[in-house]
């Protein structure tokens, strides 16, 4: 008889917990029943996140945490169901293989040279470096949680990063890509050309947010950090923008300036918009095929041609609604400095 195989889903979770049927369960120590209403096998949820959320409410929070495993599981379960849902689900998979590597180890053992060994045989160089920042700032938490006094290995770990992505976007590029664009299309990328919107925060634009006095944008990204808000005061073009969106609208009665057929935004509770990559790519198929444009650009090449067209990084700045101008610099300033020579 061919023994019975490990469902993959099961490694790297906590103790006592499996994947069984869809959902995630807490094999019930004997004795401990009337704490798990009176089950042997108590669900959890059918995602990581909302298994580790429950788990968060059923477990005290003030539990010590020995080992690198244990942290990272309370860090799972108390701090990951508070962020963006894309990010949960980036984080979570980055605690799974965390753990399988440092899960046993005590949480004053952890050095700087068992980072960079992880780095140097984990491979992917992008998912490494996402996963050691998780590691780091589950240290962070512990620091505040009073587990430990210092930090191992925050400034002590050079990361490599990759390099910022230069690609500019011309202005013929535009004329040319727009030629073949459908109304939506069309509207859209004027808008983000106008007013350096990351995709969520104008897909997210509702018709309660076109005002008299501008467009009002509460972006996504800093909405639970510092709750930043944007009000984009009008201008002609924009104006003019916004009415050529709100004329390409499939469903005139739905919430949102950019919708599908059904009338529903394209962003999804998760952050996710499918539908509106799709489009996207077809468009960008359509551009490559029937115009001049041979190398593709992306939403975000459109965000930093609004960055480079203006008129100092200070305006940049303001635009892109980051609060440190290096950030505006380093990734979105791509046109070429241009510096008079010495007298």
């Amino acid at each position: 008889m061919a023994p019975r195989k490990r469902n993959p889903e099961n490694k790297g979770l906590p103790l006592r917990w499996c994947y069984q049927h869809g959902a995630y369960y807490y094999q019930v120590p004997p004795g401990l029943e009337m704490q798990w209403d009176a089950k042997r096998k108590f669900k959890l949820g059918r995602t990581l996140p909302d298994a580790y959320t429950v788990w968060a409410q059923r477990i005290p929070g003030s539990r010590e945490a020995r080992t690198v495993g244990e942290l990272l599981d309370r860090y799972a379960a108390e701090v990951v169901p508070a962020k963006a849902p894309k990010t949960q689900q980036s984080n979570i998979p980055a605690i799974k293989r965390l753990k399988a590597v440092f899960g046993h180890m005590p949480l004053e053992t952890l050095k700087p040279k068992h980072v960079y060994q992880y780095l140097d045989k984990r491979g992917a160089r992008v998912a490494a470096k996402r996963e050691i920042e998780v590691l780091s700032h589950t240290y962070t938490k512990a620091i505040e949680w009073g587990l430990i006094e210092a930090h191992p290995i925050k400034g002590k770990v050079i990361r490599a990063g990759t390099p910022p992505r230069t690609r500019y976007v011309e202005d013929w590029e535009i004329v040319e890509a727009l030629s073949v664009a459908g109304p939506v299309l069309r509207a859209y990328i004027s808008i983000k050309l106008l007013t350096g919107l990351r995709r969520a925060d104008l897909l997210g634009l509702r018709m309660a947010d076109i005002r008299e006095d501008g467009i009002h944008v509460a972006p996504r990204k800093t909405a639970k950090t510092t709750g930043k808000r944007l009000i984009i005061e009008w201008s002609q073009t924009l104006r003019a923008a916004v009415e050529a969106a709100l004329a390409a609208r499939p469903k005139d009665i739905a919430p949102w300036l950019f919708c599908t057929r059904r009338g529903e935004s394209y962003v999804k509770a998760d952050g996710t918009a499918n539908g509106w990559d799709s489009l996207w790519q077809r468009f960008m198929t359509k551009v490559s095929a029937n115009t001049k444009v041979k190398e593709r650009f992306t939403e975000h090449d459109l965000r930093a041609k609004c960055a480079s067209d203006a008129p100092s990084l200070e305006r940049a700045r303001q635009l892109l609604a980051h609060a440190d101008a290096a950030l505006t610099l380093r990734v979105y300033r791509r046109k070429p400095e241009r510096v008079k020579p010495a007298q």
